[in-house]
């Protein structure tokens, strides 16, 4: 059909004295090509299916004009443009900040996110709180991005400013530089700095470069042929009209926030008053599952505070936090019902661990499958391979806790067959895990929460030694 509609497409051109417009063509091949970056605020592989506020936006969008989608990552920042200026993207989505410098090369398209370019640097090695207190340090910045754009602006003023460009690396990167002390600063977007502390909580903002820059989508120059850029302005004033462009936008960044993962008097808290209404339904998943019901609460928590009708960025909803298809494969209707979220969340951990290498013992197996429930069962495998590339030991979660990290960056992720990942994040899901784990173990030790009811056999928690941490309990 597609073929069809081509070669009909080809006669219209031959028979017509006007050709056809960017966007008759993008109708008529039947395909939207959309140049981005792999970045947590524009386009990543998630556990099952490509995530990303960028993603989310350009789908809509090949909806709207009623085609297919396809989005592809360029090699760096710099290669972007070269991309629509081609003309082998339609369009880049790319969370682009709309710059002088880019406007003479391409043409954007309506305004859709307003952000601050911060200074960054790490707590404890001293806060700058102006420009002239960086000079001399090591800063670093992605190459040909507004950050570098903005630096270079202030040069004129303070001629002894230096910084270096790098091509190789997303901020994402170079925030994690700063947090490991290797470089001593750098400038993000506030929604990449936003994302990123919860991976890294030792990075701070020292001060604001730069406000009010806002972030679009970016066209080829035509002479003339604006057809499909004004079919994304009436798009995007579409969804600001519904109300669809906020709440996509709050998926990303809304939540970023509200949840303290890491609190733990809000912990405590929630296990006085929200963890007696569900206790006994994980220790039901636990009995047909056999995994020990303080993990799958652990789990629960980490999720959604045991909240049944939390809802992530991702759209994955309920306690155990079920995406659709992962809630179809362990045969869950409805995931907001915290008694079938509970069973289906244990069933499908339980499927993690069972996927694994049957060689792989206690406690190890347990913690990668976690990482595995977190980032996808491939993304897993990849950092897997990566640990082998090092020389490490690929069954060992002291060593796919430091590979994991490295899919998110380009180095690593390029060897790879599932690419990049927010590695971060399942290193910090698993670490908060085992932290919520124990302190369950601790607090229900208790007589009157370790007795059993009657005609139940007291539970045995099984404590094993770990390699990167004095005893932890066998999931």
């Amino acid at each position: 059909m597609r073929a069809l509609v081509i070669v009909i497409a080809g006669l219209l051109v031959g028979t017509c004295s006007e050709r056809l417009t960017l966007l008759e063509e993008v109708r008529a091949t039947g395909e939207l090509r959309v140049v981005t970056r792999n970045s947590p605020t524009a386009y990543y592989l998630g556990p099952e299916s490509p995530l990303g506020p960028e993603y989310e936006l350009a789908s809509r969008f090949a909806g709207y004009i009623g085609v297919e989608l396809t989005m592809y990552p360029a090699d760096s920042l710099s290669d972007i443009l070269p991309e629509v200026m081609s003309g082998r993207a339609h369009l880049a989505a790319a969370g682009l900040t709309v710059t002088e410098p880019r406007r003479k090369l391409v043409d954007f398209g309506p305004p859709y996110q307003e952000i601050t370019q911060h200074l960054v640097y790490r707590l404890g090695s001293g806060r700058p709180r102006r420009i002239e207190q960086v000079i001399g340090g090591h800063i670093e910045v992605v190459a040909s991005s507004s950050h570098a754009e903005t630096l270079e602006g202030l040069r004129p003023r303070y001629p002894e400013l230096a910084w270096v460009e790098n091509p190789g690396v997303e901020s994402e990167e170079l925030l994690f530089r700063v947090a490991e002390r290797e470089i001593d600063y750098t400038v993000a977007d506030s929604t990449e700095f936003s994302i990123s502390r919860n991976f890294h909580p030792e990075i701070r903002v020292a001060f604001d470069l730069k406000e009010g820059d806002f972030i679009a989508w970016a066209f080829r120059e035509d002479d003339g042929d604006d057809s499909l850029r004004y079919a994304a302005h009436r798009f995007f004033a579409k969804l600001q009209s519904s109300g669809e462009l906020g709440r996509i936008l709050e998926r990303y960044y809304g939540h970023i926030d509200e949840f303290d993962y890491v609190g733990t008097r809000a912990f405590l808290r929630h296990v006085e008053t929200r963890l007696p209404q569900y206790r006994h339904m994980f220790e039901e998943a636990a009995a047909a599952t056999g995994i020990v019901w303080r993990l799958l609460a652990a789990i629960g928590y980490q999720e959604s505070h045991w909240n049944p009708e939390a809802m992530s960025p991702t759209g994955v909803r309920g306690i155990m936090m079920l995406t659709l298809a992962t809630a179809d494969q362990v045969g869950v209707d409805d995931r907001i019902d915290p008694e079938s979220s509970i069973m289906g969340g244990a069933r499908y951990f339980e499927v993690m661990k069972e996927r694994l290498p049957e060689h792989i013992g206690e406690p190890q197996r347990t913690w990668l499958a976690l990482a595995a429930y977190n980032i996808g069962y491939w993304h897993l495998q990849d950092a897997r391979h990566l640990a082998e590339m090092r020389g490490q030991n690929p069954d060992a979660w002291a060593d796919i806790k430091t590979s994991l990290p490295l899919l998110s960056q380009k180095k690593w992720y390029s060897q790879v067959k599932y690419g990049y990942a927010r590695g971060w994040e399942p290193v910090r899901y698993v670490d908060n895990i085992r932290s919520y784990y124990d302190t369950l173990l601790w607090i229900t030790s208790d007589e009157q929460w370790a007795r059993p009811e009657p005609g139940e056999q007291p539970e045995e928690e099984v404590i094993v030694e770990s390699d990167d941490s004095p005893a932890n309990a066998e999931g």
